[in-house]
């Protein structure tokens, strides 16, 4: 079967994504080599995250707190090589960010690698970072919710927003962020009831992972949709796809036939 190919259409850009808000649903995966970031392009898929979840999914590691930028610099070069349509951005790894000096620092990596934009978790806390990274003038996406970088340190992932304490800094942090210059925000594991109000007071695009229906778009990794990480599956995920199944069986009948020949 040919290949299905978006043509003679222009590249996504941050800013594009950013005027999609009210007008167009978005989606976004995740990709971490060439040709997954390929595939998902030729899909149409408009918005493609070098994620640290690749901690995970790729490396082995139990959480995304081990990843190095040196790490997310290999797999946004192998991800950019696809030169997509899609808006390539990447995920600042955890201790990367942690001054407006170093932010820039690690963006302008990050970029240097390929990517079009970056994201970072958190809203008021790294307010000089964010403008900082503006000022370098490197798309901005945030991530607000559950921070998979602090798992440790809040033993676990755990849902956003239930209480009003936390519904209030999600709402701030969020207008913060927007303000700031953040093209997009995800909102990962926020009650459904705050991400929707979130969505209807900013003027940005939300991306819901496990938040529920009324984000103006969704990201998911990859690996979740497709079956391709069959070890764990999160709860708010309905895989499209069992792939690695799939290819178990493929990999078990070549066996079986190369050994039923000796």
């Amino acid at each position: 079967m040919a290949k299905v190919a978006v043509v003679n259409e222009a590249k996504i850009t941050a800013d594009l994504i950013q005027s999609w808000k009210g007008r167009r649903r978005i989606g976004a995966l995740t990709a971490y080599d060439y040709p997954m970031a390929r595939l998902l392009d030729e899909a149409g898929v408009p918005l493609l995250l070098v994620g640290d979840s690749l901690g995970m999914v790729v490396l082995g590691y139990s959480d995304t707190t081990l990843v190095t930028l040196t790490e997310m610099e290999h797999h946004v070069r192998a991800t950019a090589r696809a030169k997509p349509r899609a808006l390539l951005a990447a995920d600042m790894p955890i201790n990367t960010y942690r001054t407006p000096d170093e932010a820039v620092a690690s963006a302008r990596r990050l970029a240097a690698a390929g990517a079009e934009a970056v994201k970072a978790e958190g809203g008021r806390s790294i307010g000089e970072q964010v403008r900082a990274i503006r000022a370098a003038g490197i798309p901005f996406c945030g991530h607000l919710g559950m921070l998979p970088q602090h798992v440790r340190e809040e033993g676990g992932y755990h849902i956003k927003g239930r209480a009003e304490a936390e519904r209030q800094a999600l709402l701030a942090d969020a207008e913060f962020l927007a303000a700031a210059g953040a093209f997009a925000v995800v909102l990962e594991l926020v009650t459904p009831a705050v991400a929707r109000e979130i969505t209807q007071r900013i003027a940005i695009p939300t991306i819901g992972i496990g938040s529920g229906p009324d984000c103006d778009g969704q990201i998911l990794v990859t690996n979740d949709l497709v079956g391709t990480f069959p070890w764990f599956t999160p709860r708010f995920v309905t895989p499209r796809l069992n792939a690695f199944e799939q290819m178990r069986r493929a990999v078990e009948d070549w066996r079986q036939a190369l050994e039923s020949n000796t």
